[in-house]
């Protein structure tokens, strides 16, 4: 292969196309808001139910709004997966993120230990943050100006060329 040669996408390996593929996918809607709101959702749906075993002993972690806390899990969830499909909704979606984490305070083990509180405040104001980006106008290419023509030519006041028009 020539280094002047044009590359094509037929030319890259099959995983550096598919990254390329994933990268265009990736920034063209509010990708880490829908990881940090997916990953805010795990912990708050997950610690009400954990039990953690240290020897003999069982510590169980369980509160009273165990459905209150799965269903702020699960909606954290599916905001997330949300925002990564569907753009349009991404105001409504980080709004709802943020009460969301908010309400798992006091619902899910304080956030489900903060780590899932921190987790979906972020995600909601990536959400919040984010816009589309514009599209990417193709260079037009101009002609170079012809050596006949002047700094004047293209002037249109009646001062140039020294005062006189060119009619006359």
């Amino acid at each position: 292969m020539y280094p002047e040669a044009p590359v094509t996408p037929a030319d890259d390996h099959w995983l550096t196309a598919l990254r390329y593929r994933f990268r265009a996918w990736r920034g063209a809607r509010p990708f880490w808001a829908g990881v940090f709101t997916l990953l805010g959702g795990i912990p708050i749906a997950y610690f009400p139910y954990a039990d953690v075993r240290l020897g003999n002993i069982t510590i169980a972690m369980a509160t009273t709004a165990g459905a209150g806390s799965l269903i702020i899990g699960v909606l954290l969830v599916t905001l997330g997966l949300a925002l990564w499909f569907q753009q349009s909704i991404r105001i409504f979606a980080g709004v709802a993120t943020i009460l969301l984490g908010l309400v798992s305070l006091p619902v899910s083990n304080i956030g489900g230990f903060m780590l899932g509180f921190l987790a979906a405040l972020i995600g909601g104001c990536l959400a919040l943050a984010w816009a589309p980006g514009r599209p990417v106008e193709p260079e037009v290419d101009l002609p170079a100006p012809r050596e006949a023509e002047t700094d004047h030519a293209s002037q249109t006041t009646a001062h140039a060329d020294g005062g006189r028009n060119s009619a006359g």
